[in-house]
């Protein structure tokens, strides 16, 4: 009797965290969306100018973005366009498309520079179902190859010995 309660519990729960993610992803896609239209219109207006301070050209961003789309993201600008730029380069690096590799360039790039536990997975068909970190989680495709990389948390474990 207890273990059906306990597991009614987690099925709740289950399903709380997977209507909270749809409507994560939901609403990052209409934002991405906006976004894509906001930049289309800054690009005209600002055409020659820098992005930001961080030296580079609007141009150089949009250039960049050609082909990538992001599906869901819930993380910072400065991360994606890292994330972009890093697949972007090895890709082009590939004569054929070798996903394991891609998965594990991303995964090394993000956790030497951002903290460990970071996950990739890339492909051209899969399917997921992650917790993420806070501000860690991005969802792309650069033309038919999709990436997910986000992080987990780390929590040492406390071992007792007997």
């Amino acid at each position: 009797m207890r273990e059906k309660s306990v597991m009614d519990g987690a099925s709740e729960e289950l399903e709380r965290r997977s209507r909270y993610l749809s409507s994560l992803i939901e609403r990052t896609k209409v934002k991405g969306d906006a976004n894509q239209e906001e930049d289309k219109r800054e690009k005209e207006k600002e055409k020659g100018r820098d992005d930001g301070g961080d030296g580079r050209k609007i141009e150089d961003d949009l250039k960049e973005m050609e082909n990538i789309r992001v599906r869901a993201a819930d993380m910072p600008r400065e991360l994606q366009r890292r994330a972009f730029r890093c697949a972007r380069e090895t890709l082009s690096g590939m004569p054929k498309l070798d996903s394991k590799r891609l998965a594990l360039v991303l995964k090394k790039e993000f956790d030497s520079s951002y903290g460990p536990a970071w996950h990739c997975i890339v492909g051209t068909s899969f399917g997921s179902y992650v917790t993420h970190s806070l501000g860690g989680f991005l969802y792309f495709s650069i033309e038919k190859v999709y990436i997910l990389l986000f992080r987990t948390a780390v929590e040492p474990l406390d071992h007792q010995r007997p």
